[in-house]
């Protein structure tokens, strides 16, 4: 949608419920000016949160979507999660002991879903469950992730026919300014969730004798160049 269709949609939600502006305003907590504003499809003065805020006393919702080239953006941001998962891969196949699996689904009791990489430790009984974000958009959402994965882990280690005494979790972050920010406004969060970083990282995967869960940086892998970088980041 555009501009002046999300304009539209506003209006026509809002003559739906038979409310003026001045109720719409009241409602969402902005001024009737704002209200119109956005009806007309002036969207470029007003912040996400007062658009989203309105659309919410709407009983709706408006989601933010990018575009780039046309349908481009999502192949462009595939192709980094999959650099990302494979850089993941790749040190672990430097390690000794550890078997990797990518992008491993499993059905358990109706749900349903995608780990990005199951890594398996036989002598030490270890199951590492990996989870690659190019961005830290949704904390709240990455931790109920985070939770499901652990809750299922031993069925869905047990289908391939591993018992494990140790569960760990380890997100893998893209580098970038954004998402330094983002770990600095939630850091109280993200590191009583995650309180092991890169360094402490590498030192478990060559002993993994206990539980942890592990959030570190590495840089966005341009797919189409060859140069290599290793990074371990707080």
């Amino acid at each position: 949608m555009n501009d002046y269709q999300i304009g539209a949609a506003i209006k026509g939600l809002r003559v739906d419920r038979r409310w003026t502006q001045a109720d719409l305003a009241r409602a969402a907590a902005v001024s009737s000016a704002t209200i119109s504003r956005l009806e007309a499809g002036h969207l470029d003065r007003t912040s996400l949160a007062v658009i989203r805020g309105v659309f919410t006393a709407l009983d709706a919702r408006c989601d933010l979507v990018a575009r780039w080239h046309g349908g481009e953006l999502s192949r462009l941001l595939d192709a980094h999660h999959a650099a990302m998962a494979e850089h993941v891969l790749r040190r672990l196949a430097g390690l000794p002991e550890w078997v990797a699996e990518p992008e491993v689904t499993f059905s358990i009791f109706g749900e349903r879903g995608s780990i990005d990489v199951l890594a398996w430790h036989e002598r030490r009984r270890a199951l590492l469950i990996i989870e690659v974000k190019t961005a830290l958009d949704d904390v709240g959402g990455l931790l109920r992730q985070v939770d499901r994965y652990r809750r299922l882990a031993k069925d869905i280690a047990k289908s391939r026919g591993w018992r494990p005494s140790v569960v760990a979790v380890w997100v893998v972050v893209a580098d970038g300014r954004t998402a330094r920010r983002r770990l600095d406004v939630h850091r109280g969060t993200l590191r009583r969730a995650f309180p092991i970083d890169g360094r402490a990282m590498e030192h478990w995967l060559r002993s993994p004798a206990q539980a942890i869960s592990a959030l570190s940086f590495v840089p966005i892998a341009r797919p189409a160049k060859t140069g290599r970088r290793r990074a371990v980041a707080a």
